[in-house]
């Protein structure tokens, strides 16, 4: 490249070989001449002697034509080649910046809770087909041609089961001891701390047991088995098995729904146990109440309907659970970020769900005077 000086016009040569990451000789700040003089006037190219260009003359002809353009001077492109003539005018055909910062088009609060009623129905469509899918396949293995595997039903259950004693003790025994606490400090008013044996005991055998073991489920478990069968979506596993003929349902769904739903009554009498010993070390241990005299109020005080009203409360939530978990990870986007989703979603409408089932069958339990 070189420049060349005519009266007021500048000629411009452009020539051999442009390609980006060459060396090429190409700096503005090396003009020769200068455009701001007054003496020029026109700027004029010359590409006789060109071989090869790419985006790197592009550019150099740009930043070129905008310094003549800041001093009002004309600029010839009849010798450059077409394609090239036609990209320059492209990069001045927006300003600099142009569509840089769009206007965000926030919508109204109300168009968007409209928007979210109006998806309501649908979403209960897909819910009660979920269920009823899960129905099928349920009726499916009580006829012996589901596609579910024992196996697969064990390590559900082991998985759900075994391993969540840990923190289904520790909650509990911390639960039970905060319920004796909670009831020592108006009961120790009237010298009826013995009364505290029948408060804790009643109170997580017939709702609280199930109740923290529900909640605990639905973040270990629930929250698991929406990212496992959400990744599988992610990984097109869920398709594979459709294209071997496997229901998902099946394979998936039934053993994660009945492990559940078998092992958290079993847990909730486990957490019951637990609570029932941390009243106990509040009652014998601070507030000087005898095992024995303790032990007697927790009979005498605590009726068997009570356990039985809590292991209703916990199958419910076990079902409620597995629904949640497994019904997220089945509706689970094909990406990363949807199988973050999908796991939160699970532990959110779980725990929803639990709470509005533990309100709808206390109503019941009253009404029916259990």
């Amino acid at each position: 490249m070189s420049y060349t000086r005519n009266e007021d016009t500048l000629h411009i040569q452009l020539g051999g070989v442009w390609r980006m990451g060459a060396e090429i000789a190409a700096d503005l700040s090396e003009l020769p001449f200068d455009l701001a003089d007054g003496r020029t006037a026109r700027v004029v190219y010359e590409a006789r002697e060109l071989e090869y260009w790419d985006t790197s003359l592009l550019v150099f002809i740009v930043q070129l034509e905008r310094i003549a353009k800041a001093y009002s001077l004309s600029v010839s492109r009849d010798a450059l080649p077409e394609g090239l003539s036609h990209l320059v005018d492209m990069a001045f055909a927006a300003p600099p910046g142009a569509g840089a910062k769009a206007p965000r088009n926030e919508e109204d609060f109300f168009v968007k809770l409209g928007g979210l009623v109006l998806t309501i129905p649908a979403q209960l469509a897909d819910i009660l087909h979920f269920q009823g899918a899960l129905v099928l396949s349920l009726w499916r293995l009580l006829r012996g041609k589901s596609d579910m595997r024992l196996e697969d039903l064990q390590k559900a259950a082991l998985e759900c089961g075994w391993r969540a004693l840990p923190i289904i003790m520790l909650t509990s025994t911390l639960f039970g001891m905060i319920l004796a606490f909670m009831g020592a400090v108006q009961l120790t008013q009237f010298g009826a701390q013995i009364y505290v044996a029948g408060l804790v005991g009643i109170g997580m055998l017939r709702v609280m047991g199930a109740v923290l073991v529900g909640v605990v489920m639905s973040g270990r478990t629930g929250a698991a088995y929406a990212a496992i069968i959400g990744t599988m979506q992610v990984n097109e596993e869920v398709d594979a098995l459709i294209t071997f003929g496997i229901s998902p349902m099946d394979y998936l769904v039934l053993p994660r729904v009945l492990a559940l739903s078998i092992m958290v009554p079993l847990l909730t009498l486990y957490a019951d146990l637990m609570g029932i010993i941390g009243g106990f070390l509040v009652g014998v241990f601070m507030l000087d109440l005898s095992p024995h005299a303790y032990y007697r109020a927790t009979v005498n005080l605590v009726a068997l309907r009570h356990l039985v009203v809590g292991l209703v409360y916990a199958t419910s939530f076990g079902v409620i659970v597995a629904l949640c978990g497994c019904y997220q990870g089945m509706r689970c986007g094909r990406n990363a970020e949807a199988v973050g989703k999908a796991a939160t979603s699970a532990v959110v409408s779980s725990i929803v769900c639990i709470i509005v089932a533990t309100a709808i069958i206390t109503v019941l339990c009253n009404l029916l005077q259990l």
